[in-house]
């Protein structure tokens, strides 16, 4: 199932995009399949880091994310938001690369967005807070 088409607008921070730009260039990333990524860094909004709103979800930012599965069955989970080298299995740094990460990039709190799994799943994320945001927190170039 691919993304819905009422997405949510999407706004993201330029040094973001920027950075996941360069990591999707680099060689040992060339060989995945990121095309769902590059359309949402591609139909994204950008700005600056310091004219981001704090409900964003932006790399490095901590939220509480509802997942609803296919089969109905809800899970809560606190995620943070990493490039790859920071995610460390526990299934609580999930990288941009995954699947879910790519799908959280550039939501605010309230969204709600459909997205493909591994295996032909999809699941439908719903983001109830941010927990905590560098931009937010005056960390602009992390």
């Amino acid at each position: 199932m691919a993304p819905s088409n009422s997405r949510p607008p999407l706004l993201l921070s330029r040094i973001d995009v920027e950075r996941i730009e360069a990591l999707l260039d680099s060689p040992q990333y060339r060989g995945l399949n990121t095309a769902a990524l590059r359309d949402e860094l591609e139909r994204a909004e950008l700005a600056e880091p310091g004219a981001l709103p704090a409900d964003l979800i932006t790399m490095n930012t901590t939220a509480l994310v509802k997942v609803v599965d296919g089969d109905h069955s809800e899970h809560q989970y606190e995620l943070t938001l990493v490039y790859p080298r920071d995610s460390d299995g526990s299934g609580e740094k999930v990288s941009i690369l995954a699947p879910v990460g790519s799908a959280l990039l550039g939501l605010r709190v309230g969204d709600s967005i459909d997205w493909p799994l591994p295996g032909g799943r999809s699941a439908r994320l719903h983001v109830l807070a941010v927990r905590y945001q560098p931009e937010a927190a005056g960390e602009l170039h992390r």
